[in-house]
């Protein structure tokens, strides 16, 4: 199974998904510089956290006019399961590959804290593994975190069920306690959160397991044993 890591210039999060892909699950990842192509065999696509383009004018937008981002939305169009984490997220919406848009957050603050998440749909690639409202503690860290639709985005979402996961509680001010949403077809997902820095118990301090089943939940999708 081979999967792409898309690298952008301000991509921090990058070596940390190669990291868990590699090490913790043994798939076949590579990096992908935002100006190169995508192989058309290409399995999964991941979309890492950071700052690219220093966030200029506004997180994810910039990149989400790079060269590669054609190839994204060619395979998105083909079924291939993608996942934005955090900038990969703000980029998927950038790129309208996703619907809605982040903000920053209600606070204006940087957010670096460890919070809850509750899965309300099971049936996307990277959730398949999941109880339907199940709990996963995960880390944030963002800046332009807060997602937001209008009532009639929203109304769509919830009819379509491209809610993926919402925050237990009031975190950053985001509509309808949303962190996590998928396109309607549910193999492109995005979310704030960062599943890479809690699938192993070294780093989490509570539970490890429900982050890793995102990744389980991709090698259930591709058919590939751990």
């Amino acid at each position: 199974m081979k999967v792409g890591i898309i690298v952008f210039p301000g991509s921090n999060c990058d070596r940390d998904m190669y990291h868990v892909l590699t090490d913790v699950f043994n798939l076949d990842a590579q990096y992908y510089w935002h100006e190169k192509s995508l192989p058309k065999n290409i399995d999964a696509v991941i979309l890492p956290g950071g700052f690219s383009y220093g966030d200029r004018l506004r997180a994810g937008v910039i990149a989400a006019h790079s060269p590669i981002i054609k190839d994204v939305q060619k395979l998105a169009e083909k079924g291939v399961p993608i996942l934005g984490v955090c900038n990969g997220f703000q980029i998927l919406v950038e790129s309208g590959l996703l619907p809605g848009v982040l903000l920053k957050n209600k606070s204006l603050n940087f957010m670096c804290e460890w919070t809850n998440l509750i899965v309300e749909n099971n049936k996307t690639p990277f959730t398949n593994q999941f109880k339907l409202h199940q709990k996963i503690p995960i880390p944030i860290a963002n800046g332009e975190g807060r997602y937001y639709a209008d009532g009639d985005v929203l109304k769509q979402l919830k009819k379509k069920n491209q809610i993926v996961f919402r925050y237990s509680q009031i975190v950053n001010g985001s509509t309808d306690r949303i962190a996590g949403v998928c396109n309607e077809a549910g193999n492109v997902v995005g979310m704030m959160p960062h599943p890479e820095r809690a699938v192993e118990p070294e780093i989490n301090p509570v539970d490890n397991k429900p982050s890793s089943l995102i990744f389980e939940s991709l090698l259930v999708k591709m058919g590939v044993s751990n």
